[in-house]
This record gives C-alpha cells, structure tokens and sequence, in this order.
C-alpha cells in the first residue's frame, strides 16, 4: 500500500484554516493571533544611567539585561556597555574568583549547585556564570547548566547566567570578564565561571580567576587519559567529584593517583602546594572542606602580595587579548581586504596559489 502524500500549501496562514482546531476555540482565555508577537510589550530601550543603577541596587533583571548588552555585537549596545562597565569598574573586584572546570561529565554543575547552596546558607550573594555550548543553529546558549541548577537558580541570593561559548577556546564566552565586573558591583562576593570542560584551551579560564579548579571522575579508564599535563599544571586543586555509593574506593584511589602525580608538577601558584581531594555532590560530603581550602587559598594571595599583582597582570593580558580581537576585526572590515579575500580562497581552493603566497598578498592589500 502506497503511503499517503499530504500536500501543504507554502502560502498556509493561520487565519486561513478552520479556527474550530484551535485550543483558542476550545479551552476559555487562549486567542489565536496571525501575529506571532503581537500584544507583546516591547521593552523600552536600557540606557547607562539605568543600567548602572538597577546593578548597584542588585536588580537582576538589570543586570542580566546589562550582561546581554555587553555580549552584544551592536554598535549601539557596545557603546552603552563600555559606558556601563567603566562605571562600575570602581565598585568591582571586591569578591573571590573561581575557575571550575572538568571533563564532559564530571559533575560540574551539580556540584555547583551543592556548593551555592552551603554558601547561601552562609550568607554569600553567589553569581554563576555558567558557559554553555553554542546551539549549531541559533548560535545562542543551549541553556543546559541553568535547568540543572534548578534549586539554585530559585534561591534569592543566587544569578546564574548562562553565555554561549561561542568560538572561544577553553569554553569561555568572549565577555566573561566584563560580566564578572557587572556581578562584582552588583554586590556579588562570589563568582563561580563554569566552563564546558572542552579540554583546548583552559587558559582563558586561568586568566580571569583567583582560583582555578580542576573536577575529575574516577573509574574511567587511566585517570590521567581523562586530562592533559598542561591543565593539571594550572589546577590550583583536583577534585574528584561523585564520591558515594558504591565509587566511594574508586574515588578515593584517583585521588591519591592524582596527588601523587601533582607532586612532580610546577604549581601554578608560587609556595602554593596544589589540592587532591574527593567529594560527593549528592551526600554534600567533602564540598565544605574545599570551600575552606579556597578561603585559604585566597588569605594566603593576600598574605603574600600576590592576590594584587595577579589581577593587575590579568588587566594586562585583558587588554592585551582585546587589543588583538579589535586589530583582527578591523582588518577583516577592510572594503580591500574582503575584496582580496575572495578572489585569493579560490585560487586556493583551486591549488593555484599556495597557502602562503595568499597570506602575503591578503597582507600586502592591508
């Protein structure tokens, strides 16, 4: 039996078909409209003044709306943000930087969640910026992280913010340094940037936090597969995460492996001996124990005159890294440059020109 061809006409339009179908039709208070948005409100534009002072009164809806401006790609949004952030650069830096990353898997978020829950408890205002991986589609943020944190995010005391990594190596959206001032002068003493834990490039986590952490799972194969050298070197602590139940010896044996190995290692930190510890997201287990190992880590920056030079080096290379990303977008805005482009990828494409000899005339264009 053939199956049955359903034609659909591309000019279909709502109105046009029998509104008896319609949930509006049937169930009281639901109406049909021919307008996606109509009757949505659209909200008045965010101006500085606004903005700065919705985030210094700890509006969330402000600054969340202030975030999405400082992400934006528009000339309009980028000059009221970096009017924005100048403002409030002066009321930021007051709170202690955390780096979490990990492999795909390793209980990132969740043990998050755990973690901002005893810190509410305790009295600290937790932001979390959570960097989730681009939709292939929309290019926006998946929104995982968030719909995981689900107790956290209803908590009073807490802004989670996902961001799309976008094409940022190490999983960390391109703005993630300007949202951590934002959440800093909005009075938020904690900051935790969640990466999505691609293993490329960790060091852009590195550079904009006090305290990079490394989580871990243990009965995975070769514990050190999981990982590479480099990222271990930065750690200032390895944590292996799901330490209950029946993992409870697996997860104790990696961390021992892991604090063997981080013995022959540089750390990271000057007269910083790194961490190897275990804990349960679920039973709560060992996660107050790492919250003091940072509290500690942190007095002993400040002990010894490193908390400051840190931060200011990570200004540096901040700006360094901007300088780079403003130079590579106004050379490929060059009207030459996009016309030279053309013409020389195909000659590439086509191996009549080496790679080489198409950079040099792409350049000699600039």
């Amino acid at each position: 039996m053939k199956p049955k061809t359903i034609k659909c006409n591309p000019e279909w339009h709502p109105k046009d078909a029998d509104k008896s179908l319609y949930a509006g039709e049937i169930v009281s208070g639901i109406s049909i409209s021919d307008r996606p948005n109509a009757g949505r409100r659209r909200k008045a534009p965010l101006d500085a003044d606004k903005a700065v002072e919705g985030i210094e009164n700890g509006n969330t809806a402000l600054l969340a709306r202030a975030i999405t401006m400082v992400e934006s790609e528009a000339t309009a949004h980028k000059e009221i943000a970096r009017e924005v952030v100048r403002r409030c650069l002066p009321a930021s830096g007051k709170s202690i930087r955390v780096g979490i990353t990990g492999t795909p898997g390793a209980g990132k978020s969740t043990f998050i969640e755990c973690l901002g829950k005893k810190l509410c408890a305790a009295g600290h205002k937790l932001a979390v910026l959570a960097v989730d991986p681009s939709s292939s589609v929309s290019g926006g943020s998946i929104l995982g992280d968030k719909t995981r944190m689900e107790e956290l995010s209803r908590m009073p005391n807490v802004f989670i913010r996902p961001s799309p990594s976008g094409c940022t190596l190490g999983g960390v959206a391109a703005k993630t340094r300007e949202s951590i001032l934002l959440c800093e002068a909005a009075g938020y003493d904690v900051i935790l940037v969640e990466t999505v834990g691609v293993g490329q490039s960790e060091v852009a986590v590195r550079s904009m936090v006090d305290f990079f952490l490394l989580l871990q799972i243990a009965g995975a194969g070769d514990e050190l597969q999981g990982i590479k050298k480099g990222v271990i070197e930065m750690a200032d602590a390895i944590v292996v995460t799901k330490a209950d139940g029946n993992n409870v010896t697996r997860a104790r044996a990696a961390r021992s492996e892991y604090e063997r190995v981080m013995r022959f290692l540089h750390p990271y930190t000057p007269k910083w001996k790194p961490k190897a510890m275990a804990c349960s997201s679920v039973t709560g287990e060992g996660v107050d124990e790492i919250w003091e190992m940072i509290t500690g880590f942190e007095q002993f920056l400040k002990e010894n005159g490193v908390f400051e030079s840190r931060r200011a080096a990570q200004n540096s290379q901040w700006f360094k890294t901007l300088l780079e990303e403003s130079a590579l977008r106004l050379f490929y805005q060059k009207s030459e440059v996009k016309g030279c482009l053309s013409e020389v990828r195909d000659k590439v494409a086509a191996g009549e020109l080496t790679v080489m000899e198409a950079v040099e005339r792409v350049l000699q264009t600039y």
